[in-house]
């Protein structure tokens, strides 16, 4: 990108002494091949791929194996804004106004989802559908193997920037659960999330109560329950059959831009630097991990430590229990937008163009943090499920 200074058109292995407790990280290799930042990390469901979505409008598929760049995705006639890998197929949106399929065999573009009129934010995978949200105030179904629209999802005054998809089979024995087809939560820079039935299109509930944009969202299944966090500083949570809203988390003092939601704790990272973690049931802060020196853009919770992206071009590895700082990746020279762990390995994805692998051995690993209810399933944002139901039925 011009302007930006970049590695582009480079795939580096750097050996690095792993530091003190709080130091420097290892850095096993850096992957400087888009000539603009990267705005998305995906990891396939089976590990072995990773894929990146860059402002260069291409994507990339990588190996896990060996962090090398296995396929090329070119296509685009914008940035790409988002991108997520599934272990057959690869799919990225952008600004042009456009989803593709690709094949993460040969690079292929197998698929052009055409139909929004303006910048696709986010996409999910889900079901053998396609969900998009976009600048055009609208989010979309799209058969995946079809590439046409199944539905739209008219109604947000602004901006769609999240989503979430609940199967109907999330909601065992629900009578019309089938009839529904699953429920689809958005975010929108209204102020307001709402929460829509597949198959109608009709919307099923809207949530409000936020005084700003809502920028991130993340759903628990056995609760119907769904968590946002938005520019006006607080997280909200929400029955999603209802739209009650049912608890409200003030302690933040600058914008909530990532939520991770593990065993009835969630963790947010908010532009005033800082993480903290809640007690999902009561809305408790029990716990705020500082040492950040800008906002905190990106979130990652990995047997018993959660890493953390931020605007700084830091990296750093917490213990989640204490929130002890255990080490600090340091290597980028922009904001990292995006992180994936596997295998003792941390993926770092920066504006800077660049994607990081880092050494993670040494850390300690622990269980997550014991559940003081009934366990729940973890969710993950932009690709949980939760509880679905037409509007008679009530939580179980």
């Amino acid at each position: 990108m011009p302007g930006r200074p970049s590695l582009a058109g480079r795939s580096l292995l750097v050996s690095r002494p792993a530091g003190r407790m709080g130091g420097g990280g290892s850095a096993l290799r850096v992957c400087a091949d888009h000539r603009g930042g990267i705005n998305w990390l995906s990891l396939s469901p089976d590990g072995q791929r990773l894929l990146t979505g860059s402002e260069d409008g291409t994507a990339r598929l990588w190996s896990t194996a060996d962090g090398q760049c296995c396929a090329l995705l070119q296509g685009h006639e914008s940035y790409v804004t988002f991108c997520q890998l599934e272990d057959e197929a690869a799919f990225t949106c952008s600004a042009d106004h456009t989803i593709r399929k690709w094949d993460v065999r040969t690079g292929q573009c197998l698929q052009v989802f055409r139909g929004h009129t303006s910048i696709v934010n986010r996409i999910l995978v889900a079901n053998n559908q396609l969900f998009s949200s976009s600048y055009d105030r609208t989010a979309r179904a799209w058969s995946v193997d079809g590439g046409q629209v199944s539905q739209e999802f008219r109604g947000h005054r602004n901006c769609v920037l999240t989503l979430a998809y609940s199967a109907p089979w999330d909601l065992p024995g629900a009578p019309c659960a089938e009839e529904v087809g699953g429920l689809l939560v958005t975010g929108s820079t209204d102020g307001t999330a709402k929460v829509w039935q597949v198959a109608s299109g009709c919307c099923h509930q809207t949530l409000r109560g936020h005084t700003g944009a809502v920028l991130c969202l993340v759903l628990d299944t056995p609760s119907h329950t769904a968590f946002t966090g938005s520019t006006d500083t607080t997280i909200r949570a929400w029955d999603i059959l209802s739209g009650e809203q049912l608890r409200v988390f003030r302690e933040h003092q600058g914008s909530v831009i990532c939520l991770e939601l593990v065993n009835q704790h969630v963790y947010s990272g908010s532009a005033d630097r800082t993480v903290k973690c809640w007690l999902a049931d009561t809305g408790e802060c029990v716990r705020t991990f500082a040492a950040h020196r800008h906002s905190v853009s990106a979130l990652k919770y990995h047997a018993g430590t959660l890493f953390t992206g931020s605007g700084d071009a830091r990296a750093r590895a917490f213990d989640a229990q204490s929130g002890a700082l255990q080490r600090v990746f340091r290597g980028h020279a922009f904001v990292i937008n995006c992180i994936q762990v596997h295998e003792q390995v941390l993926y770092t994805a920066s504006h800077d163009g660049a994607l990081r692998l880092w050494d993670v051995r040494g850390l300690p690993c622990a269980p997550p943090p014991r559940p003081t209810a009934p366990a729940r399933s973890r969710s993950r944002l932009f690709s949980n499920k939760v509880g679905c139901a037409a509007a008679p039925l009530q939580p179980a």
